[in-house]
C-alpha cells in the first residue's frame, strides 16, 4: 500500500513540476512575461526529471509511458484551474482513458508479480 501511495505522490509531483515548468516557459515566450519565468520553468522541468527518477519501478520506459497518461490528465486540470480552460466531454473521456492506460502500465506488472 505504501508503494502505491508513493507512486501516486511521485506522479502528482512530477506532473506539477513538468506542467508548471512548461507553463512558465509558455508564459515567458507566448505572453511576454519575461525571462525569469523561463528560468524558473527550466528549473521546474529539471526538478521533474529528478522526481520521475524516484519512482520505485526501475524501467525508465515504463515510468515515462505511464507518466504520459498522468500528463494528459494533469495538463487538462492545470488548464481548468490556472487558465480557465473549458474542457469538452471528449477531453474528460480522453483523460480517463489515458489515466486507465497509465494505471495498467504501472500497476499490472506488480500485480502479476504478486500473483506468481
Amino acid at each position: 500500500m505504501m508503494t502505491t501511495a508513493r507512486i501516486i505522490v511521485l506522479f502528482v509531483l512530477a506532473a506539477i513540476a513538468e506542467i508548471g515548468g512548461a507553463w512558465l516557459i509558455w508564459q515567458s515566450v507566448r505572453e511576454n512575461r519575461g525571462w525569469l519565468f523561463a528560468v524558473l520553468g527550466v528549473i521546474a522541468l529539471g526538478g521533474y526529471g529528478f522526481v520521475a527518477a524516484f519512482q520505485p519501478d526501475a524501467h525508465f520506459g515504463r515510468v515515462l509511458a505511464a507518466y504520459g497518461g498522468v500528463f494528459v490528465a494533469g495538463s487538462l486540470a492545470w488548464g481548468i484551474v490556472i487558465d480557465g480552460f473549458k474542457p469538452t466531454l471528449w477531453d474528460y473521456v480522453g483523460s480517463a482513458v489515458a489515466l486507465l492506460g497509465a494505471a495498467i502500465i504501472i500497476f499490472a506488472p506488480a500485480l502479476q508479480r504478486a500473483s506468481e
